[in-house]
């Protein structure tokens, strides 16, 4: 199962790579942060299969899973494995001409649990990953379109931004990354090439057991048999499938020009269809709820103005929903199948 898992992977990262020019790379120390997330695999997977001759320097924070091995064991990545909320640990990274940093919980759950971390993932980890970058080197910072919260201009453009509390459900995440984004733009004023994108809703392989992200969750449920919503379903989103979101990523750090870009898909869809499709890709039953518990601090909807990408990449075509849901059900099926325990 685990070849399975990292085909599945190669195939998008190809796909990737034949999308983007990626010589500048040549001979040049590349640092990841976050490297065994969702968004941190694909971008590993695409430097392995290009033939640059780099530095990469993988910075994760667990032990890595079984489907990382065959990207780590090459020789042009240094592992370095510890917590980024450690100046200790920070001081291992070393100087590198471009830092991608994608570290932190994309998933509510989890950046809620431990706010203090959330927060200085964003902004005091950023401060200090800005001095490991060389003079003309370029930062790419993963913002989140959790930026707009509150903000009823649907869809967000980068010109807008949201209207929510400091003490909002999600303040630790949402200020966040807005202090984030206001660090890097702090650097591109001092002449650094920073860019911050506002991703959201990526999906896909690579996520690992237990990710509690609302489609990941509806899958693992029904390969327990049953799909069960805590409320309606009603709230709309616009997933983007990850290699379109790593391939727009990859644009912005090599060739972007402005200071903030979204990141998002063109698949409009409420959570209730999400279910009821889910439901029917893997014929199990979807109940809703007589009594609605909603999610806390979520937004009813969730949807990116993707103007400026399509005009300074020409970016248009993207992996169609069904395809990208057929690929993220085939990969959580050979995931939870797996006796590797990831």
């Amino acid at each position: 199962m685990v070849d399975k898992l990292i085909r599945i992977i190669a195939d998008d990262a190809k796909k990737i790579i034949n999308k983007n020019d990626f010589s500048e790379l040549s001979e040049k120390t590349i640092v990841i942060t976050g490297a065994s997330g969702l968004i941190g695999t694909y971008f590993l997977e695409c430097l392995k299969q290009i033939k640059e001759d780099l530095r990469l320097v993988a910075v994760i924070q667990s032990e890595p899973v079984h489907y990382l091995e065959h990207i780590l064991d090459d020789k042009r990545i240094r592992i370095l494995r510890g917590d980024l909320t450690s100046h200790s640990f920070l001081n291992e990274i070393p100087q590198a001409e471009y830092i991608i940093h994608t570290a932190g919980y994309a998933q509510p759950g989890r950046f809620m649990e431990d706010q203090i971390k959330t927060l200085k993932l964003n902004t005091e980890v950023q401060l200090s990953l800005f001095e490991k970058l060389s003079t003309d080197g370029k930062y790419l910072f993963v913002s989140s379109s959790e930026v707009y919260s509150g903000s009823p201009n649907v869809p967000y453009k980068e010109t807008d931004i949201g209207i929510t509390n400091t003490t909002h459900p999600r303040s630790c995440y949402i200020e966040g990354k807005r202090c984030g984004e206001a660090v890097c733009n702090a650097y591109r004023a001092k002449g650094v090439d920073a860019k911050s994108a506002r991703l959201s809703l990526a999906y896909g392989p690579g996520t690992k057991r237990g990710d509690k992200r609302v489609m990941n969750s509806f899958i693992q449920k029904a390969l327990e048999g049953k799909i069960t919503l805590l409320d309606q379903g009603r709230a709309k989103r616009t997933y983007c499938y990850v290699s379109d979101a790593v391939e727009i990523m990859w644009k912005i750090l090599l060739h972007g020009k402005e200071a903030i870009y979204n990141v998002g898909g063109n698949s409009r869809i409420t959570i209730r269809e999400l279910a009821q499709k889910i439901g029917s890709c893997m014929k199990v039953p979807v109940e809703f709820p007589k009594e609605a518990h909603e999610a806390e601090g979520a937004p009813e909807d969730v949807y990116l103005d993707m103007t400026k990408v399509i005009n300074e990449f020409g970016k248009t075509e993207y992996v169609p929903f069904d395809e990208g849901l057929a690929r993220t059900i085939e990969w959580q099926k050979a995931l939870y199948s797996s006796k590797e325990g990831i």
